[in-house]
C-alpha cells in the first residue's frame, strides 16, 4: 500500500514541473482509480473500446480539485506509461473541463526528460490541432453511452493558468 500523497510533493510547479502518478495508461479501456483512503489502484469499470484513453491519465499528489479527487493530469508520451509509475513532468497547460456541472481540470504535461523528441514539446500548441481534437472528442463524449451530455470541454489554458489551478488545489488539499 502506497500513499502517494505522503510519499511525493506536487513538484516544483512554480518552475513549470510537477510530479504525477499514472492511473490509466494511454490506450486503455480500463477506468482505474487511485483510492486515497486505501493507497491502492482499483478497477472502477471497463469502458467501451471506442472510449480508450487518448493520453496517459494521472494525478498530482498533494492536491485536491473541485470534484473531490486529486488534480488530474494528461501525460503526453509516445507509449503507454503503466499504472502506478511516478513521472516528473513539464507543464504545458490545462484542459478546462466540466463533468456533471463540476470543474474537473486536466493539467497537460510531458515527461521532463524526453530524449525521443529532444524535448521538442514545449506548449499545448506543439501537440497540434489533431491532438487537441482527439482530446476534446474523447472528453466531450466518453460518458455518452451511460449519461449523455454530462461532460463538456470548455477550452485550454496556458502554463500560468495551470500553475494557478495547481496552487489552489494544493491549498484545498491542505485544508481537508
Amino acid at each position: 500500500m502506497a500513499d502517494y500523497n505522503k510519499l511525493y510533493t506536487p513538484g516544483n510547479f512554480d518552475e513549470g514541473e510537477i510530479t504525477t502518478v499514472i492511473e490509466i495508461p494511454k490506450g486503455s479501456m480500463l477506468k482505474i482509480e487511485y483510492r486515497r483512503d486505501k493507497g491502492t489502484f482499483e478497477l472502477d469499470r471497463v469502458e467501451p473500446e471506442i472510449f480508450a484513453k487518448p493520453s496517459n491519465y494521472g494525478f498530482i499528489p498533494g492536491t485536491l480539485d473541485e470534484d473531490g479527487d486529486e488534480l488530474d493530469t494528461l501525460v503526453v508520451s509516445p507509449e503507454p506509461i503503466p499504472t502506478g509509475v511516478v513521472v516528473s513532468a513539464r507543464i504545458l497547460g490545462v484542459l478546462d473541463f466540466e463533468d456533471d456541472g463540476e470543474k474537473d481540470h486536466k493539467i497537460i504535461c510531458v515527461p521532463t526528460d524526453d530524449r525521443d523528441s529532444g524535448n521538442r514539446i514545449q506548449s499545448v500548441e506543439d501537440l497540434g490541432e489533431q491532438w487537441k481534437a482527439k482530446i476534446e472528442y474523447h472528453f466531450n463524449t466518453y460518458k455518452d453511452l451511460k449519461k449523455p451530455g454530462t461532460t463538456k470541454v470548455i477550452g485550454y489554458g496556458g502554463p500560468d493558468e495551470a500553475i494557478q489551478i495547481i496552487k489552489t488545489c494544493i491549498e484545498r488539499f491542505a485544508k481537508k
